[in-house]
Formats: structure tokens, C-alpha cells, sequence
């Protein structure tokens, strides 16, 4: 199968959701009013809350939501062939995550920028609340600890990504200040990021830095995730305009254009697709496709964590509520396209198909090297790059997404924690330097309490990511469903969605129940039970809700 065909007809789906969906959704389901008064501007601080131009907010939004899972989904889940992964990830684009991404925004906007979670005890209930917080924060733990090992084994596998990843935090500095200081034009502040950015990606093999292989007993990766959460508490800690949106910003349209090499040599050299488009001989041990494709593939397709950031980052920086749509459905069809790039580069860099079995020989091989090992030989094939700049520049794409996740993902939790210090009145909580103090150390205890030196800990509960992962946009769907209902809206375009996505989130909950049980892992175990005692619980309390609105509307009527 040619890769250029199924490129197209994936960019194709896409492009088509965002110009006739979205707009049906924007206008028809969701009515954004551009004379409606964002919190961005009732709530200005200049910290949290800050009206910020459509542009550099998507690009806030979309690296922030990106991270590697939507690189590593695909890569792992195209074991089962490219063609499902493929119409999961264009369809789970067009109705599911522009829908949820988009909504969560809108929801949040029309309560004065209020989490998703916090936002459920006021459109369901306070119980529906307090079990939804507790979800969010293992979502959030498991995406900071684990990321934070991503990255750490990215920079420890390839030296020549450390200056351009690290640079780039100082590029996103400057361009903070001469976007909001010195009012330069924005066209003329991203050439200068974008040319910054990839002159420290040429640099970058040239200059490899190293840390040692121990210090104080701790191996280099574990010397990198330590330095990642310092930096992430301290970013965490500054205005969002100074670093988090410049930052997201530039990484955004640098990535975009990294997604633009890799689709060009696609155009140009044409890959086959040696993989299957339906794998019939996967190895042994891999579970079956249904339902496991629906949560192995969460970002790229729908995501929960997409729900924290629109309504923990994104609702808090919109300047004119019609942004929401190219904000939040757009920066869906941003992940979305680089899901696809994951799907080809991971099916379509390889020579033959025996190459590929040999590295998808086991369930849960593949991932991020996949993505570069696969992505740098089409690169390196279709634009004449050396090797040595391909696989730097596929690294930095990965590793910055999920690096801007993880800046994300700490202000959230710390968001999570003051929501909390304000819910059951813990005046500490309340303080921005004590929650954001007591996010990183939950990482940080997570990483090394659970995975020891080398601060793998996060690995351990990585298994259930998926599942609570999906789980949280279900309930997210839900809460955007009630809201509808209240408003005497259309619900159908949020409710099957919900009900298709809570279906299959559930199923694969059971059936890692078995796995489990079956292979005596008595942790994941009863932390699989509690996620699914708690998806029980929050589904209940939104049903009896929908009934009883719908009663009263037959009363009224």
C-alpha cells in the first residue's frame, strides 16, 4: 500500500471535520457568542488568566495536549495492523476529540474557568465531584512521572537532542518577552523562533552532552528526571506569558513544520507500507484488538488529559469565545495529524516486512523509537538530511511535546491542589508555591518511592494510563452532555461519543481485571477495581441527572 494514499486521505478526513463539523458544532451545538465576557478578561491577572491572541493559544494548547502519547498510541497499536489504528485515529479526530477538546473549553469559559472537575459538583453533584478530582489527579501523576521517563530515556539515547531541547527553553524566554515587552510583530517573532529553534537542532550532533553514569548513586536517566521536575515546578510557578505560551507557541510551529519533512518525504520518496493493513499472525501474549485498539490509542484519537488542559490552561486564555474552535478542535486535528505521521513512519520506515516483525515481535514493542527509527529513514530518504539531523530532529519533536506536557501538567496538578486547599479549607493548599511544591513532590515520590534510583516508579501504574485515561473524557463527555441537556440542546453529537467511549473504556477494564488477576499483580489489581468503582459511580450520578431534567421537561411541556 502506497503511504502517499492513505496520507492524504487521512488529511483529507480532517481537513473536512474542521472546515464542515466544527463549524456545524461552534455554531448549531455550542452557539459560541462573540460578545460573551471570557474570564480571560472578567479574571485577569496576568498570571493564569491572560486574553491571548487565537494563534499562540493554539499552540499553547495543541503541544500541551500532544505529548509523546500520541506518538507512542499509535506506534504500539499498529501491531494489530495499520489499517485500525488508522480509521480510529481519523474518526476518533473528527466526532470524538474535536467534539470533547472543544466542549471541555466551552464549558469551562461559560463557568468563569473552572476545571472540568471542579465544574462536575456544580452540573452533577458534589460526590460525582470529589471521585472525578481523584481520577484527574491519577491521570495527571501517571502523565508527569511517566513522561518525565520518556524524556530522560530520549536524552540518555541521543546526546545530540540535549542543547536543542534545553535551548529551546531559553529561545521561548526571549520570544515571551519580545512578543508581551516589545510588542514586535508576531510574524517577524516566529521567523526568529522557528530559524532559533532549528539552528540548535543543527547543532546539536555536533555539540552531544552526556552526564555522568552516576552521581550519588542515581544513573543518568534519573539525574534527567530530576532536572525535568525542577524545571517543570518553576515553570510551573511563572506567568503563563513569560514561558508556558511562547514556549508552546514556537515548540507548536516548529513541530508543525517537523510533521511538514516528514509528510513532504513521504511525497517524495512514496514508502510503501510494509505492514499489514490487518495483522492475522500477531505474537503471542497480544491481547485482542477489541476492545484494547480504544484505549491503547487515547490522544490522537480522544483523550482525557486533552479535557484537563482546556479547562485547566486553555478556558483561562481565551480572548474571544469563537476561538474555541480553532483553539480546541483544531489543535484535536493537530494531534490528529501527528498520530498519522506515527502511523506511517512506524509501518512505512522499514524495508521489508520481516524487518518490521522483528521489531514488533512482542505486544508493547514499537514506541518512541519506532516513531524515530521508522520517521528518521523517511526523512533522511525523501529530503537528503544526514541521518545523524533526522533522528535528532524526530527526538526533539518528541521529546518536546512531551516536555511542554509536563509544564502543563504540573500547573494543573497544582490547579487540582488549590481546588482542593478551596473545597475542604486547607488555607495551605491555597498558596501557589505549597501546591506547586506539594505536585512535584507526589511526581517525585511516585517516580523513585515506587521505581527506586531509577526513578521509573511511574511505569508501574503506566498500565491503567489508557483506561483512566479514556475513562476521564467519558466523564468529561458527560458533563458537556448534561450542560447541553440544561440548556435544552442537541446532545446527540456528545452523547454518542460518551457512550461508545465509556462502552469500550469499561470493557477494557474487565479485561484487564483477568490479566491481572491472572498474572497475581495484586496492585493493579484493586487500582483497576477502584478506577472502575469510580466510573460507576460518576456514570450513576449523571444518569440520575439526565433523568431528572428530562422529567421536568415532560412536566413543563
Amino acid at each position: 500500500m502506497s503511504a502517499i494514499v492513505v496520507l492524504l486521505l487521512g488529511l483529507a478526513g480532517m481537513a473536512a471535520g474542521y472546515f464542515i463539523y466544527s463549524r456545524f458544532i461552534a455554531e448549531r451545538i455550542f452557539k459560541l457568542d462573540p460578545d460573551f465576557r471570557t474570564p480571560a478578561h472578567e479574571l485577569e491577572d496576568g498570571i493564569d488568566y491572560v486574553p491571548t491572541n487565537k494563534f499562540i493559544l493554539w499552540g499553547h494548547h495543541f503541544t500541551s495536549v500532544a505529548g509523546a502519547a500520541p506518538i507512542v498510541g499509535p506506534a504500539v497499536a499498529v501491531i494489530w495492523g495499520w489499517l485500525p489504528a488508522f480509521l480510529w485515529v481519523i474518526f476518533g479526530t473528527i466526532f470524538f476529540a474535536g467534539v470533547h477538546d472543544a466542549g471541555a473549553i466551552w464549558a469551562s469559559v461559560r463557568n468563569k474557568g473552572r476545571s472540568i472537575g471542579a465544574l462536575t459538583g456544580d452540573v452533577v453533584g458534589n460526590r460525582a465531584r470529589n471521585v472525578f478530582m481523584i481520577v484527574i489527579f491519577l491521570v495527571l501523576l501517571m502523565v508527569n512521572a511517566v513522561f518525565a521517563v520518556v524524556i530522560s530515556n530520549l536524552l540518555v539515547a541521543n546526546p545530540s537532542s540535549v542543547v536543542p531541547v534545553w535551548g529551546a527553553i531559553i529561545v521561548a524566554l526571549i520570544i515571551g518577552q519580545l512578543i508581551y515587552r516589545r510588542r514586535i510583530n508576531l510574524l517577524t517573532v516566529s521567523i526568529i523562533g522557528v530559524v532559533a529553534l532549528y539552528a540548535l537542532i543543527g547543532i546539536g550532533p555536533t555539540v552531544p552532552i552526556e552526564l555522568p553514569e552516576s552521581v550519588a548513586g542515581l544513573p543518568a536517566n534519573s539525574q534527567w528526571i530530576i532536572l525535568l521536575f525542577l524545571y517543570a515546578g518553576i515553570a510551573s510557578l511563572l506567568p503563563v506569558w513569560m514561558l508556558l505560551q511562547p514556549r508552546d507557541y514556537i515548540n507548536g510551529l516548529q513541530l508543525f513544520i517537523g510533521l511538514g519533512l516528514v509528510y513532504a518525504a513521504i511525497l517524495i520518496s512514496n514508502p510503501t507500507i510494509v505492514a499489514p493493513a490487518i495483522n492475522t499472525a500477531v505474537p503471542e501474549g497480544t491481547p485482542s484488538m477489541l476492545p484494547l485498539l480504544f484505549v491503547t490509542i487515547a490522544c490522537g484519537a480522544i483523550s482525557g488529559f486533552h479535557g484537563l488542559v482546556s479547562s485547566g490552561t486553555t478556558s483561562k486564555q481565551i480572548n474571544r469565545e469563537p476561538d474555541v474552535r480553532f483553539v480546541g478542535y483544531f489543535g484535536a486535528v493537530g494531534e490528529g495529524s501527528l498520530a498519522l505521521a506515527a502511523i506511517l513512519a512506524t509501518t512505512a520506515g522499514f524495508a521489508t516486512l520481516g524487518e518490521w516483525r522483528e521489531l514488533y515481535s512482542a505486544f508493547g514493542q514499537g514506541g518512541v523509537n519506532a516513531f524515530v527509527e521508522g520517521g528518521a529513514a523517511i526523512v533522511a530518504s525523501g529530503t537528503g538530511l544526514s541521518e545523524a539531523i533526522a533522528v535528532t530532529l524526530l527526538t526533539v519533536m518528541a521529546v518536546l511535546f512531551a516536555g511542554t506536557t509536563m509544564d502543563t501538567g504540573i500547573r494543573l496538578q497544582r490547579y487540582i491542589m488549590q481546588e482542593w486547599g478551596t473545597m475542604y479549607n486547607i488555607p495551605a493548599l491555597k498558596s501557589v508555591p505549597v501546591a506547586t511544591v506539594v505536585a512535584v513532590a507526589t511526581c517525585v515520590a511516585l517516580a523513585f518511592g515506587a521505581g527506586g534510583a531509577d526513578g521509573t516508579g511511574g511505569m508501574l501504574i503506566w498500565p491503567l494510563f489508557g483506561t483512566t485515561n479514556q475513562l476521564l473524557a467519558g466523564l468529561t463527555l458527560l458533563v458537556i452532555t448534561v450542560m447541553l441537556v440544561r440548556l435544552a440542546r442537541p446532545m446527540w453529537f456528545t452523547l454518542l461519543p460518551l457512550a461508545f467511549l465509556l462502552t469500550m473504556t469499561v470493557f477494557a477494564l474487565l479485561v484487564q481485571l483477568r490479566t491481572f488477576y491472572e498474572a497475581g499483580d495484586w496492585f493493579l489489581l484493586v487500582l483497576d477495581i477502584v478506577i472502575l468503582v469510580a466510573a460507576v459511580m460518576v456514570l450513576l450520578e449523571c444518569v440520575g441527572v439526565l433523568r431528572k431534567h428530562f422529567q421536568e421537561q415532560r412536566a413543563a411541556s
